[in-house]
């Protein structure tokens, strides 16, 4: 199935202060989810930022606030952010494609995608915008989605399916703007 702009919400999970620095790649996972930050904001599709225990591993990095100014934040201690109870329709502006990125791939990420589908949604993890501390951690929580009936994309899919075709009014700004 392809991504719809109309039915989609971005929901980005724990990109937080102290919890990035002990990722094995946050540089990239830091640049590759400011990017889908950018791309959601541009193209006007709803955003959500969850953010775990913000007293012990602080709040969303600030690069991300930035590229997402219109993004909802909201709080959970519960390791699934559908689990938290923070997921609702309207928070989700009633979208039934949910776009997952952030960390850690194995936990949060896992748990929030499984809760999701089982709850009947879409759901598409972003490959390139997903991490834990350890790789192989990360290539067990994309398999164990992926079995689960989540898709598995890359962020450059994400961009040219919500455009759907070069006639888009937004296509030049985007592909100048997101697509080296």
């Amino acid at each position: 199935m392809l991504l719809d702009s109309k039915r989609s919400a971005v929901l980005m999970i724990d990109l937080q202060t102290r919890l990035l620095p002990a990722l094995n790649n946050t540089d990239e996972l830091l640049t590759n989810n400011i990017w889908l930050a950018g791309l959601a904001n541009d193209m006007a599709i709803p955003t959500l930022i969850s953010e775990h225990c913000v007293d012990k591993i602080g709040a969303t990095r600030e690069e991300i606030i930035t590229a997402a100014p219109q993004a909802r934040i909201v709080q959970k201690q519960s390791f699934s952010v559908f689990s938290a109870g923070v997921l609702t329709e309207d928070s989700l502006h009633h979208a039934n494609q949910i776009i997952i990125s952030g960390i850690e791939a194995h936990i949060c990420v896992l748990q929030t995608a499984l809760d999701l589908r089982a709850h009947g949604y879409e759901v598409f993890v972003v490959a390139d915008a997903v991490g834990s501390r350890r790789q192989r951690d990360v290539e067990l929580g994309l398999a164990r989605m992926q079995a689960s009936g989540c898709e598995i994309v890359s962020r450059e899919m994400i961009a040219f399916e919500w455009l759907g075709s070069a006639n888009n009014p937004q296509f030049r700004e985007i592909h100048k703007k997101y697509i080296r």
